[in-house]
């Protein structure tokens, strides 16, 4: 990816927004008076792999929850090129939260891994919401904790651990279902990307990743990498960790 091949601007698709169409937790637990206000206020935007949406100030204007494929923020060294993802927004994410909170613009970009629908939310509206609307912060302050949480322990990764350290616990986050942030994320991932998530380069990983499928602990194909022995990848990462 260039950084200078995403100044095209994007024109998404607009389209009619259905809460029955997409099982997303915040919509489950509307009542049909709130309800009846998405309904009113959203919109569906669509965006298609590779694209980079929100370089002209839209993230100002409007707040995004994902109805369906993926999207991620990361950061840029334009002088080495060199990219760390910050977050894989899924299904039910939210974003920018901190836009919402601080009304400040927020250094990060924006690229399209998977096909993605939005919604497309007023800011100001969803900020009305926070102040005025129980059920809207029920939902939100623990995703924004969730969201502290995970930016912390990204921050202590890198810090603090290497990256057959990193890609060891990654792989085990990924087949954890309690993992809202990583849970089966590796699914039709490239190499490219999982290094971006670990904060290296896709040599680095996949050199890791062949002495992990040597050692049969893992069976690594194009875009899917299969654990196959839990135990021993788990036992794997206690010895990095402890040397």
């Amino acid at each position: 990816m260039t950084f200078l091949s995403k100044k095209i601007a994007i024109i998404p698709k607009k389209g009619h927004f259905s809460m029955p169409k997409y099982d997303i937790k915040l919509f489950n637990n509307l009542d049909q008076r709130f309800e009846q206000q998405f309904l009113q206020h959203g919109r569906v935007v669509s965006f298609k792999k590779k694209e980079t949406p929100f370089l002209d100030g839209e993230l100002l204007e409007y707040f995004y929850i994902v109805l369906k494929g993926k999207i991620k923020n990361f950061q840029m060294n334009l002088e080495t090129a060199k990219e760390q993802t910050l977050f894989v927004f899924r299904t039910g994410d939210m974003f920018d939260t901190l836009i919402l909170l601080d009304g400040k613009p927020h250094d990060v970009l924006y690229e399209v891994i998977e096909s993605v629908e939005l919604l497309e939310l007023p800011i100001e509206k969803v900020r009305e919401w926070l102040r005025t609307n129980e059920q809207f912060n029920r939902h939100f302050f623990p995703y924004i904790a969730s969201q502290m949480r995970h930016t912390e322990e990204l921050a202590s990764d890198l810090s603090l651990y290497s990256t057959a350290e990193r890609l060891s616990k990654l792989l085990l986050q990924n087949i954890n279902p309690n993992d809202h942030y990583y849970y089966q994320l590796l699914q039709n991932l490239s190499k490219t990307e999982i290094a971006k998530l670990l904060g290296t380069v896709r040599n680095v990983v996949e050199r890791h990743l062949k002495e992990l499928e040597s050692e049969q602990i893992i069976k690594n194909q194009r875009k899917n990498i299969y654990v196959q022995d839990v135990k021993k990848l788990l036992e794997t990462s206690e010895q990095l960790l402890l040397n």
